[in-house]
């Protein structure tokens, strides 16, 4: 076999296809559909206010365009916001000072605080005895 070949499972298509959908897409993808989902966005806001405008020139108002737009905008703000939630778990926990924490860490890099992994440490030294 050569080194760089996948070896292929001797489990049917049909089951890898499922555990396939159950993993996330790669941080790159999500970042470009992220993207274009902000250029469609801006798009069909621009749409829209072209719309309003027309409207507002032959003084006719039609409803179900707007909400037909409008509707197409939030649609696209959701899974924005989906995309958004999914990025966002993936990042390192950040301390309550906001500084990003290093993995394996038991302090903060940033402010020295200790972080829950880490033993509670006694907030005033013993004195010295002797």
């Amino acid at each position: 076999m050569a080194a760089f070949q996948r070896r292929r499972s001797a489990a049917p298509a049909g089951l890898e296809l499922a555990g396939a959908a159950r993993r996330r897409p790669h941080a790159g993808l999500l970042r470009r559909e992220r993207r274009k989902l902000r250029q469609a966005r801006e798009e069909l806001l621009r749409q829209l206010a072209g719309l309003m405008v027309e409207m507002y020139r032959r003084s006719e108002y039609r409803d179900e365009l707007l909400a037909q737009v409008c509707t197409q905008v939030i649609g696209v703000d959701d899974r924005i916001a989906e995309i958004d939630g999914v990025l966002d778990s993936r990042r390192r926990p950040a301390c309550t000072c906001g500084a990003r924490l290093i993995s394996g860490a038991r302090f903060c890099p940033s402010c020295g605080r200790g972080l829950a992994t880490s033993p509670a440490l006694p907030q005033h030294p013993r004195p010295r005895e002797g």
